[in-house]
């Protein structure tokens, strides 16, 4: 699957769509392409983007984030620097989107922009052990009130379903059927499944895994084309 110029991660608080930006990002920068990230969270001042400055400055890429973001400051706003990320199409620009509906408005002033230019993927990220997404229907239902906010419908899914620390191969297992009814009742594909790159390796005869260390393409596979899961 080739890399399209905007990629756009949201879904529910705590899905882990912070990381999975930041390590796409970074293996973007791997390839060689000039990236910049932006952090377009302006609701939870927590897991923020910010806090992998060192790294994505070590790897060659722009980081973009709200004003006083990691401060005490309760209300971040972004910068004008932001339209940059829409507007110079000589990067390849990651986008981490707010939670849920509140942090998706944030991504509205760019919509317009992304929609005409045409040339984006916009990530859900799913994981089924987080309270409110546990099931296909109650994710669908975050995945359609972040889409009305700001104005940009999902192209594909990301399976993170993870207990931190906790995770094990069973965890991963046990989240395929959650993911497949997910994608059949979105009309979505599964773009990426990830894990911790040690798990990731004892699950690699299971069903391809993209880590989260280091995440790579997987060909698209929509709903009809069962399995989902190699």
């Amino acid at each position: 699957m080739e890399h399209k110029r905007v990629t756009l991660f949201a879904g529910h608080y705590g899905s882990g769509k912070t990381n999975i930006a930041v390590n796409y990002a970074l293996h973007l920068a791997a390839e060689g392409k000039k990236v910049c990230i932006g952090d377009l969270d302006i609701v939870n001042p927590y897991f923020r983007t910010k806090d992998s400055a060192k790294d994505l400055t070590a790897a060659g890429i722009d980081l973009i984030s709200p004003q006083f973001a990691n401060t005490n400051v309760d209300l971040p706003a972004l910068p004008a620097e932001a339209y940059r990320l829409v507007e110079d199409k000589s990067i390849y620009a990651i986008m981490d989107i707010g939670g849920d509906d509140r942090g998706a408005y944030a991504l509205g002033r760019y919509a317009p922009a992304i929609l005409a230019e045409n040339n984006y993927r916009m990530a859900f990220v799913a994981n089924c052990y987080r309270p409110l997404t546990r099931t296909a229907e109650d994710a669908i239902e975050v995945m359609r009130e972040i889409e009305a906010a700001c104005g940009i419908q999902f192209t594909c899914i990301i399976n993170n379903s993870n207990l931190g620390t906790e995770t094990t191969e069973e965890t991963l297992v046990a989240s395929r059927s959650f993911i497949e009814r997910l994608s059949e009742m979105s009309g979505l594909p599964l773009w990426l499944t990830t894990a911790e790159e040690d798990l990731a390796k004892t699950m690699e005869n299971v069903f391809p895994l993209r880590l989260q260390k280091k995440i790579f393409d997987l060909p698209p596979q929509k709903p009809q084309n069962r399995p989902l899961w190699g």
